[in-house]
C-alpha cells in the first residue's frame, strides 16, 4: 500500500474538530534514518519523528497494496470480507461504513489523491478523488479528511533505470535471505533512492501544511502500506513484508486530550495494526466507532488497551493462488502456512519483473544458494516461528525446537481464535466462495454459522495443511464429508502428502468430478492427476476436466484460474494445446479488467516455458 502521513488538525484558531491529512507512499518497510537504519537518507522524516512518537510495532496485516488498504479503509479484517486476494473485488453489504464515508457525515470534507486501489468497490466514499484533490477546496470553516499518496517506493521504481542512486552499493544492507550479487546491490541502492525522494516530498507536504496557517493545529501520522518492494518483503507474510513504520505528531493544544503523556522523540511498543487507523480517527474526530469493528483507537478520546498479538494474511497474490495466516506479540512471528504443495517464492509475473527475484531464483536453480536463501524457493513447512529478538530476518525456524513448544502452543492457539472469532473466509478457494455466497456479499454471508461453521472449516484445513502420514485416513474421510470447503480440504491435504498411495481413494475422487461445485471438480482433478502414473487413463480424465474447466464466460475467472494453476503444477506434459486454452478463457467481460487478467497472466508464463 502506500506509506502514510496522516496529519490531523484544526482548520481554523480554535476550531473544535481537528482536519486530517494522510501522505502516503508505498512498498516501504521502516528502511528510515529514525528507526535506526544508517544507510537511509531521510533528513524530513527525521527531522518530523524527532517531534512525534514512534509506534514501533505496526502491521498493516496483508503484505501487498489492495487487501491492505481495504483493512485501512474498511476498519475491518479483509479476511472477514472475502477481499484479502489480490484485486478480488468481492461486494460488500450496501450499509458498510467506510472511514471517510462517517467522518463526511460530521461535515469532513474528505478527498484522495488519488491512489485508491482496494479489494472491494467503494464507490462515492470520496467528496474528491483525482489527482487534483486537496484540503483547500474545502468550504470556509469545514473540518478535512485529505489523502495525499506518492509512488516514488513503489515495487515499480525499483527496477526503474532512470533513478540513479547516489548511495554506494558496497554499503548496502542486505537481508541474509538475498544472494550478495551486484544486480541485488543495486536493486537496493535504488529502493534506498526511491525513499530519499519521498522523504523530499513529505519535506514539501509539511512545509505546504504551515503556510497553510494549520501546523499547530495538525497531528501527523507517517506511516507505509507494507514492507519494501523488494522479493520476500512484498508479498511475505511475516515480519518483514508487514511491519511499517508509523509517526505520530501532536501539537501542543492537542496531547492532554488525545495521547495524555505525549512526549515528542519518544517510542511506543504497543501493537498496532491497521484495522485500528479509523477508528483512531473516528476518535479523534468525534465520530463513533460502528458495534463490530475489531479495531481499537490506540489514541484519541475512545483509546483503548493494546492488543496481545496482530494477525496478517496471503491469499491469491495476481495469478497466483496460496493460503497462509501469521500472527505476531511483543517478540515472535507464526506463520501457518495451509498450501503446502506450494513454495512462498511461487511466480508471479510482476515479481519477477525486479531483477532481484529473477537472480535469485537462477542462483537457487543453479545451486548456489546457501539453505538460507533456498528456503523461499523450497518446501514449504506448515508453520514457521521466529524470534524477531534474535532473528530480526525471520530466517531461523523454531516451529520444531522443544525449547519453544509452549510458544508455538500459545501462537497456534491465538490464530484460531482470531480465524474463527473473524469469520475468516478465505478458508476456501475464491470460486467455492462465489459459488456458495450466490451473489450475497461475503461479510454478510459468512455471518450465519450454519453457511460458515467456521470452527469445523478450521479444523478441516488444520488437518489437511500437514504432512502427518498417520492423518491420511481422516483426510480421506473429508471426501466424503456433505459440506463442500470439507471435500476441498480433503483434495489438499492429499495435495500436501503427495508422497503416500492414495488409490483406495481415487474411486472417491472420480465421483468428485461431477461435484455441484466447480472448484471442488477442479481440485478433484488436481488431486487424482497428481496421484496417478503420467500414463494412466484416470490421469488423463483429471486433466480433461481441468482444461475443460479453463473457461472464464462459463465458469468465472476464479475457476479457470484455480484450473490453470493446476494444469501448471502438474508439469507440462499436461498442458496440451494452449492456444485452445488462451480462447476458452474468452473476453470474461463479467469481471473487472484488473481481475480477469490473472488467468491470462498465468497462461503467458506457460506459453513462455513452452517455447524452447
Amino acid at each position: 500500500m502506500n506509506s502514510l502521513i496522516l496529519a490531523i488538525g484544526l482548520l481554523t484558531p480554535g476550531a473544535d474538530r481537528p482536519n486530517v491529512l494522510w501522505l502516503t507512499c508505498e512498498d516501504m518497510g521502516p528502511h528510515l534514518g529514525f528507526c535506526g537504519d544508517r544507510f537511509a537518507r531521510t533528513p524530513h522524516l527525521d527531522s518530523l519523528a524527532k517531534e512525534s512518537v514512534h509506534f514501533t510495532k505496526v502491521w498493516s496485516h496483508a503484505p501487498v497494496c489492495a487487501p491492505a488498504r481495504t483493512g485501512l479503509i474498511l476498519g475491518r479484517y479483509a479476511t472477514s470480507v472475502g477481499a484479502e486476494p489480490m484485486r478480488s473485488m468481492v461486494p460488500l453489504p450496501a450499509s458498510t461504513p467506510s472511514l471517510p464515508s462517517l467522518l463526511r457525515k460530521k461535515g469532513y470534507h474528505c478527498t484522495n489523491n488519488s491512489k485508491e486501489d482496494y479489494s472491494v468497490p467503494l464507490p462515492g466514499i470520496w467528496d474528491a478523488s483525482s489527482n487534483k484533490a486537496h484540503y483547500r477546496n474545502r468550504k470556509d470553516g469545514q473540518p478535512f479528511f485529505a489523502v495525499f499518496n506518492n509512488t516514488q517506493t513503489h515495487e515499480s521504481q525499483i527496477r526503474n533505470t532512470k533513478v540513479r542512486p547516489t548511495g554506494d552499493p558496497a554499503r548496502v544492507p542486505l537481508p541474509p535471505y538475498h544472494p550478495d550479487l551486484p544486480g541485488v546491490r543495486e536493486d537496493w541502492n535504488r529502493y534506498y533512492e526511491n525513499i530519499a525522494t519521498m522523504d523530499s516530498w513529505v519535506g514539501g507536504k509539511l512545509a505546504e501544511l504551515k503556510s497553510a496557517g494549520l501546523e499547530e493545529d495538525t497531528i501527523v501520522f507517517f506511516f507505509s502500506d507494507h514492507g519494501s518492494g523488494m522479493p520476500r518483503n512484498k508479498r511475505w507474510p511475516g515480519n518483514s513484508g508487514l511491519h511499517v513504520p508509523l509517526l505520530v505528531k501532536i501539537p501542543q493544544k492537542w496531547r492532554a486530550s488525545l495521547l495524555p503523556g505525549f512526549q515528542p522523540g519518544t517510542r511506543d511498543e504497543r501493537l498496532i495494526g491497521f484495522v485500528d487507523l479509523a477508528p483512531t480517527v473516528w476518535s479523534i474526530c468525534g465520530v463513533e466507532k460502528p458495534a463490530g469493528l475489531p479495531g481499537l483507537p490506540f489514541f484519541g478520546r475512545d483509546a483503548s488497551v493494546r492488543h496481545e498479538y496482530l494477525p496478517g494474511y496471503r491469499s491469491r497474490m495476481d495469478e497466483r493462488i496460496d493460503l497462509a495466516r501469521s500472527i505476531r506479540d511483543d517478540r515472535f512471528v507464526y506463520l501457518r502456512n495451509f498450501h503446502l504443495h506450494r513454495p512462498h517464492g511461487q511466480h508471479v509475473a510482476y515479481q519477477f519483473q525486479t531483477r532481484t527475484t529473477e537472480l535469485w531464483k537462477q542462483q537457487f536453480d543453479s545451486g548456489k544458494c546457501d539453505t538460507i536463501q533456498s528456503r523461499f524457493w523450497g518446501p514449504r513447512e506448515p508453520e514457521e516461528l521466529y524470534d524477531l529478538t534474535s532473528d530480526p530476518h525471520e530466517v531461523k525456524n523454531l516451529a520444531a525446537d522443544p525449547a519453544h513448544a509452549s510458544t508455538l502452543a500459545l501462537m497456534r492457539t491465538r490464530l484460531a481464535h482470531h480465524l474463527t472469532s473473524t469469520k475468516d473466509v478465505g478458508l476456501m478457494p475464491e470460486g467455492l466462495l462465489d459459488g456458495l455466497r450466490n451473489g450475497a456479499p461475503p461479510l454478510q454471508w459468512a455471518g450465519n454459522p450454519g453457511q460458515w461453521p467456521v470452527e469445523k472449516i478450521h479444523g478441516w484445513a488444520e488437518l489437511a495443511a500437514g504432512r502427518s502420514v498417520t492423518e491420511q485416513k481422516q483426510v480421506g474421510a473429508l471426501l466424503e464429508e456433505s459440506h463442500p470447503v470439507a471435500r476441498y480440504w480433503g483434495t489438499q491435504g492429499i495435495l500436501a502428502r503427495l508422497s503416500l498411495d492414495w488409490s483406495a481413494w481415487h474411486p472417491t475422487l472420480v465421483r468428485l468430478l461431477e461435484d455441484p461445485q466447480p472448484s471442488i471438480r477442479v481440485a478433484a482433478a488436481h488431486a487424482l492427476a497428481s496421484t496417478t502414473a503420467k500414463d494412466h487413463p484416470l490421469r488423463s480424465k483429471g486433466v480433461a476436466l481441468l482444461r475443460d474447466h479453463v473457461n472464464g464466460p462459463k465458469l468465472g475467472f476464479a475457476v479457470s484460474l484455480e484450473a490453470l494453476d493446476a494444469l501448471d503444477h502438474l508439469g507440462p506434459e499436461s498442458r496440451g494445446d494452449l492456444s485452445a486454452l488462451r480462447a476458452s478463457l474468452g473476453p470474461a467481460t463479467g469481471f473487472p479488467a484488473r481481475v480477469r487478467e490473472n488467468p491470462f497472466r498465468l497462461l503467458d508464463q506457460m506459453e513462455g516455458q513452452a517455447k524452447p
